[in-house]
């Protein structure tokens, strides 16, 4: 059953890079109490001046507040300060947006659990400037119950976007995201430079870049009502666009890219999935058989 009301009264934010910035600021302009801790002090001077309470150490922040909120570099640097606090942890509610692994993830919420705390892992999938807005989501996962008592206050981040109970789930989604994200950008920036040696400026070259990187998701759901039913379906029909098809375009990127004198990294790992769907025989199915040796790659 849950709770029909927020049960939070006192926040913490452990970690004040410039996400837990934003979300300190976010927090005090959502009327909750906030105590920050940094292990570089003087990061907390800013927030702290906006109206948060600065606390000695990281004991201090905790057990001041029922809701501490990680923000920090991985998961280890969750252990490094919060080992010497452990007892302070018990009836507190941990929510790490911090990025890292969903094996340590789900590692970190038995070990809350084994000093009495209830545990939420989340992936914050907005930058800084636009926490608390309203284009700001937040994956989590874990206990329902746990986001359904602190929603109010996790939803002035950004809306809560809930996956299930493994706690690894929410880093699963979040680490699938910026799989797509990075890629995407080491593709443009390699298409730049391609251009480049032709004399294009970036100035000029990205705008159209970017527009045929806009274009992907209208083209994939063109071809399909619900993106990804097939896949699930097993089904690869090749009457739009096959791995043959598609394969042979990655065989001119390599070789455009290797005359121009480019790096051939992202270009061969591209090229490697459609030649080994190719081998496998499903040259004529749809380019999403490709899927087959990301799944099994050996």
């Amino acid at each position: 059953m849950t709770q029909p009301h927020d049960t939070t009264s006192a926040v913490a934010v452990i970690g004040l890079g410039p996400m837990g910035q934003a979300m300190t600021r976010t927090l005090l302009s959502a009327g909750r109490s906030v105590s920050v801790w940094n292990r570089t002090a003087h990061r907390a001077d800013g927030v702290v001046a906006d109206g948060a309470t600065r606390a000695a150490t990281a004991r201090e922040a905790i057990e001041g507040a029922d809701l501490v909120i990680l923000s920090l570099t991985d998961y280890r640097a969750m252990y490094a300060i919060l080992d010497g606090a452990t007892d302070a942890l018990t009836g507190k509610t941990l929510v790490n947006l911090s990025s890292d692994t969903p094996d340590r993830s789900r590692e970190a919420a038995t070990w809350a659990a084994g000093h009495g705390a209830a545990f939420l892992t989340g992936g914050v999938m907005v930058p800084a400037p636009m926490v608390g807005t309203p284009s700001a989501y937040v994956y989590y996962s874990g206990s329902a119950q746990v986001l359904e008592d602190h929603r109010e206050t996790l939803t002035a981040l950004g809306t809560p976007k809930y996956l299930g109970e493994d706690p690894g789930l929410a880093q699963m989604m979040y680490q699938a995201q910026l799989t797509v994200f990075l890629t995407t950008l080491s593709a443009l920036l390699h298409a730049t430079a391609m251009l480049g040696t032709a004399g294009m400026k970036a100035s000029e070259a990205l705008p159209e870049l970017l527009a045929a990187a806009d274009s992907i998701g209208a083209l994939l759901r063109a071809g399909e009502e619900h993106p990804g039913t097939a896949l699930d379906e097993g089904r690869h029909p090749g009457d739009l666009s096959t791995v043959t098809m598609m394969g042979a375009t990655s065989d001119h990127i390599v070789e455009t890219s290797r005359t121009l004198g480019l790096d051939l990294a992202l270009p061969l790992a591209v090229q490697s999935h459609y030649r080994r769907a190719i081998d496998a025989g499903h040259g004529g199915d749809n380019w999403t058989r490709i899927i087959d040796s990301i799944r099994a790659p050996h």
